[in-house]
């Protein structure tokens, strides 16, 4: 049994291993195989050996490993195994091909380590054997990880979208079929990339108002919707889901209102409902000391968008408890505005996602579950039935940070 001094250690030389690298011994050990044993007493040397990965899979979840283990892991939901690893670096961001031919990874490093010349850029990775294609120079990204929508990928998979802030909110166009930095524009006051279709961009902006950004012909025109929530009373979380199919994203403030919006060209946003009041609670209320059911974790909800339910995780407490993990998930039926199961949950997980298949599975993760664990430190995955509210595998130290589907 290690202590934590020595899994500390171990995952340190692995990551160092990792940097060190080339990208062909990358590949080899993101996707080696478990070697041969050689039977008890036998000179023949054990044999390892090198496959290639499908096309990312439905069933598939991505996870950061956090503050110790590197890379970002994969986990077959449908078995609770492990597939692979995509390098991915401390407070970097994936972005998965929407075509599933690579991987795009957000990052940056300095020539000295830690000091020296900054250097941002988007490392590409072939998808099938985790090879490095290339690296793509970009002029600044953000430094903040656990986020969904700081770097996008278009739904063509022609385009990326890298938010910048440095020293003023910007966001970075990169062509991803030429591998090349195209342009920056200015994004005042906003953040939280999402994606809309025939459009270019919106973004939600501190004045409570969700902005659409026009990109038609090289240019880019900005305008806003008038403000439907207060960025200091009652906050919106910033994983917020996109439904590419509606041109549609979910929201969720820090009280538990539920707003939709309608994207395009002057994007609508519909007229919120309160998740408690949709489980036949009260509402939820910013008044100190009033206890409630508020949602909390840094990626507090997920959308399963064919079948239009939102999981939600929730915990018991007083308003600003936002960052609590959950006890519960909430499975909400957004046509109905109804909490239709509330599925205990183990762990105290501050991520959920689901995977977007016909059959969903849920999946979370936290810190501070298992042996060995703690702030920062990799916790257990947990993939769970929404149907039944099951446990169906659990995979421990798994990883500790975002949660990604693809589809």
């Amino acid at each position: 049994m290690k202590s934590v001094a020595q899994f500390l250690f171990t995952g340190a030389r692995l990551s160092a291993a990792i940097r060190l690298g080339s990208a062909a011994t990358l590949a080899a050990m993101a996707l080696a195989t478990t070697p041969a044993q050689a039977a008890p007493g036998s000179t023949e040397p054990e044999e390892s050996g090198v496959r290639t990965l499908e096309a990312p899979k439905a069933s598939w979840v991505f996870i950061q490993r956090g503050f110790v283990l590197p890379g970002t892991a994969v986990y077959d939901t449908a078995t609770g195994k492990y597939v692979a690893q995509v390098e991915t670096p401390l407070l970097g961001d994936m972005a998965i091909d929407p075509e599933g031919k690579h991987y795009y990874v957000a990052e940056t490093t300095w020539t000295r380590r830690l000091h020296g010349t900054r250097q941002d850029f988007i490392s590409v990775y072939d998808a099938s054997t985790l090879k490095l294609e290339g690296d793509i120079d970009i002029p600044g990204r953000i430094l903040v990880g656990g986020r969904e929508h700081n770097f996008i990928v278009s739904d063509d998979a022609k385009t990326a979208y890298v938010y910048n802030f440095s020293p003023v909110s910007t966001v970075n166009i990169v062509d991803l079929a030429k591998r090349k930095f195209v342009r920056s524009f200015e994004l005042p006051g906003c953040a939280d990339l999402i994606l809309n279709p025939g459009v270019g961009l919106a973004a939600l902006c501190s004045d409570g108002s969700m902005a659409s950004i026009n990109l038609a012909g090289g240019k880019t025109e900005i305008t806003r919707t008038e403000p439907f929530f207060s960025a200091t009373a009652d906050p919106v979380f910033d994983n917020v889901q996109y439904d590419k199919a509606k041109g549609e994203v979910v929201m969720m403030t820090y009280t538990g209102l539920i707003y939709t919006a309608k994207l395009g060209a002057k994007p609508t946003v519909g007229t919120p409902f309160s998740i408690q009041e949709a489980a036949g609670l009260r509402k939820g209320d910013t008044k100190p000391l009033d206890v409630n059911w508020y949602p909390g974790g840094g990626q507090p909800m997920a959308l399963h968008r064919a079948s239009g339910h939102l999981y939600v995780l929730m915990h018991a407490g007083e308003y600003w408890t936002h960052k609590d993990g959950g006890k519960e998930i909430w499975d909400v039926d957004l046509a109905k505005h109804k909490v239709v199961k509330r599925m205990s949950v183990s762990g105290d997980p501050g991520a959920i996602n689901v995977t977007q298949g016909a059959s969903p599975m849920l999946t979370t993760v936290g810190e501070g579950e298992g042996e060995g664990t703690g702030a920062g430190l990799p916790g257990t995955l947990h993939v769970i039935d929404p149907a039944t509210g099951a446990v169906m595998h659990s995979v421990p130290r798994a990883g500790s940070g975002l949660l990604q589907v693809a589809g």
